[in-house]
């Protein structure tokens, strides 16, 4: 046996080295990522969508199309059911794309709930849904009223949690300082674009869509991020120690 031969024989039998996985990067990791225990609104939201979604795929088509035209926030509803559709609309998913739900959701939600809290961050997503509902279908409510629209444009599939989470998004943007809050302002804007483009640009829904994810991105930039930035700074942090001043209620 050659010296070549047996130096490659020995480099064999060597164990092969374990690749090390940071700690701190899977704890990193395992920070962002949904929990009951730290976002329970996200996390518990997430399972509730992933439930709607199985039911659409694997329940009776009758059934789920009835369920869906319930829960449409199209003109028609909310002119007859407008509790049921503003409350319902919100727990299903236009398409089959859970996981990607899951990345938006944990990038444009949980962070929110993690600095504020879930009842904060039930607040901000719900009432940017409802608000970007209202202002974008009660117009066209007032145009088919007036014959100005067909009475078809009141029937069209209007469910999803978009709004909501855009709202939360401009939140978020609005917190970050600098050059980070233009980077983010740049990156939701065109994401909405995105959403349109990507669509029927000229369709009356695609053109409701797109005022909805407008309208609920800077409610949350304008309105709710400077109230929560001063519920942040509002805070105050007694030092180990020493206690607050007692009530004199």
């Amino acid at each position: 046996m050659t010296g070549e031969a047996r130096t490659m024989l020995l480099k064999a039998d060597r164990p092969v080295p374990r690749i090390a996985v940071p700690r701190r990067s899977l704890r990193a990791f395992a920070k962002i990522i949904p929990s009951p225990k730290v976002t329970p609104f996200t996390f518990g939201y997430l399972l509730l969508l992933l439930g709607t979604t199985l039911l659409l795929k694997f329940a009776d088509p009758e059934l789920t199309d009835r369920l869906l035209q319930l829960s449409s926030t199209d003109a028609h509803n909310l002119w007859r059911r407008p509790l049921t559709s503003l409350l319902t609309s919100a727990i299903w998913l236009s398409d089959e794309g859970w996981l990607a739900y899951v990345v938006i959701f944990t990038i444009a939600v949980a962070p929110l709930e993690r600095r504020f809290g879930a009842r904060r961050a039930a607040t901000v997503f719900f009432s940017g849904h409802v608000l970007a509902t209202l202002v974008t279908e009660l117009p066209v409510m007032a145009l088919i009223s007036a014959h100005v629209l067909p009475n078809s444009a009141g029937h069209w599939l209007d469910i999803g949690v978009s709004y909501g989470f855009f709202t939360t998004a401009g939140a978020l943007v609005f917190l970050l300082r600098g050059r980070a809050r233009l980077a983010a302002l740049a990156v939701m804007e065109a994401f909405i674009a995105v959403i349109w483009l990507s669509d029927d640009p000229a369709s009356l829904d695609s053109i409701v869509t797109l005022l909805g994810h407008a309208v609920a991105a800077h409610f949350g930039l304008l309105f709710w991020g400077p109230r929560l930035r001063g519920t942040a700074a509002g805070r105050t942090r007694i030092p180990a120690g020493r206690q607050g001043p007692e009530s004199v209620v």
